[in-house]
């Protein structure tokens, strides 16, 4: 009897509180190691090749642990960046609003895992094997069942909380925190067209997945981390798998190549500094939204000395606006952004020459001879415009390389 009630109490292991919180913190890692590693950089981006075995263990886990199925997560995961931050992504703050992505984004998953379409159309390319149809898509719900036995029986009652926490550890941070604040609160190193940030600079939580922004901005690379004090522990478990031979990276985010003798001319500017500029535009965009920044902080310091209240309240309101491109506003956006201009038309120079900037890898019919020459002509209206951040802005773009 005594031998019954220990094992009900501490099961098999009989672990102390810091033993089990160390063995918590080690599964539900786990986890985030499968999703981050297999779902998500291989399976979803093909941004690495895992090893067969070490690809099944993965799958293996998050059958056990979560119950997810590959198909679907890849799937939902491949339209959110398809349908990002517009109709139709399952989970975008911008649609559906923060708080219901954060609380519900487990749920939000759930109802697009139903739609027989997405996994027809984004589901491509994932395992399709018997023991994927008969077990692990057929019975996904027998893994966490045969979890919550294991934890019982290894940790006694106190198994049912680690169980707990096991399932809910993947919704709160990768339907929550990455699918939610990723898409509001942070810091951006690249303007895409979305609202993605980073949520730390530093991706130890949950595998790398804080550097969202720098995800979105190039979806296929196997690595997330970008600059020199940001840390993808991700990336780091990828190289450790690459050293064992049981990885390989088949793709990443072009490095960033400067000209060796600095800015080129104008009328000297060739196709690498095109190619360069293109390939890194999103980083080129990020650094055109500090000019602007710049440009709205010295015409709101400039009102304030004019007593310019109305005009000052209205240039705060459109700050966040002026910095994203104006076909993505609301009417009413772009009415208070037009509204803005007219009170310092020198933003209206700057949003219609980031307009002219986009169209350089936008167009999809101009040649590289005509693009080079709009580089060009850009390039000369911009050392003309007598607003000394986009002067600087254009002296600095003629060192992007290829």
């Amino acid at each position: 009897m005594t031998t019954f009630l220990s094992l009900a109490q501490g099961g098999v292991l009989q672990l102390g509180p810091w033993a089990l919180l160390a063995v918590t913190l080690i599964l539900t890692h786990i986890t985030i190691a499968a999703v981050t590693l297999y779902l998500h950089r291989s399976q979803a981006h093909r941004g690495v090749d895992l090893h067969p075995a070490v690809a099944h263990f993965f799958r293996f886990w998050l059958w056990f642990t979560t119950g997810m199925v590959t198909r679907e997560w890849v799937a939902i995961h491949r339209k959110h960046h398809a349908k990002c931050e517009r109709e139709g992504d399952p989970h975008s703050p911008a649609v559906f609003g923060l708080s219901q992505v954060f609380f519900r984004g487990a749920e939000l998953y759930r109802d697009e895992a139903q739609n027989a379409e997405t996994l027809k159309r984004y589901g491509h390319g994932t395992p399709d094997d018997w023991i994927e149809r008969h077990v692990y898509a057929r019975h996904n719900l027998l893994g966490i069942g045969l979890m919550l036995g294991i934890d019982l029986l290894l940790f006694g009652v106190v198994g049912l909380t680690i169980w707990a926490v096991q399932m809910a550890w993947i919704p709160f941070w990768a339907a929550g925190v990455v699918n939610g604040l990723g898409h509001a609160w942070g810091y951006r190193n690249f303007a895409c067209p979305d609202d993605s940030t980073n949520v730390s600079p530093w991706g130890i939580l949950i595998g790398g997945e804080e550097l969202h922004n720098n995800h979105h901005a190039y979806g296929t690379s196997a690595k997330f981390s970008s600059k020199w004090y940001e840390f993808d522990l991700g990336w780091m478990y990828i190289r450790l798998l690459q050293a064992c031979r049981l990885a390989q990276v088949r793709r990443l985010a072009p490095p960033l190549r400067w000209e060796k003798n600095g800015p080129v001319a104008i009328e000297q500017l060739g196709q690498d500094q095109l190619q360069g500029i293109i390939a890194h535009r999103y980083e080129v965009l990020a650094r055109y939204s500090r000019v602007v920044k710049a440009t709205v902080a010295h015409e709101l310091k400039a009102l304030k000395v004019r007593r310019c209240l109305a005009e000052r309240t209205l240039l705060r309101r459109c700050r966040k606006w002026l910095l994203r491109d104006q076909a993505v506003l609301a009417p009413v956006e772009q009415a208070q952004v037009t509204r803005a201009v007219s009170v310092a038309p020198v933003l209206g120079t700057l949003l219609q020459m980031r307009r002219e900037l986009t169209a350089l890898w936008e167009s999809s019919s101009a040649s590289s001879d005509q693009l080079l020459a709009d580089l060009r002509a850009w390039c000369q209206r911009a050392q003309a415009s007598g607003i000394e951040g986009l002067e600087q802005f254009a002296y600095r773009l003629r060192s992007y390389a290829a």
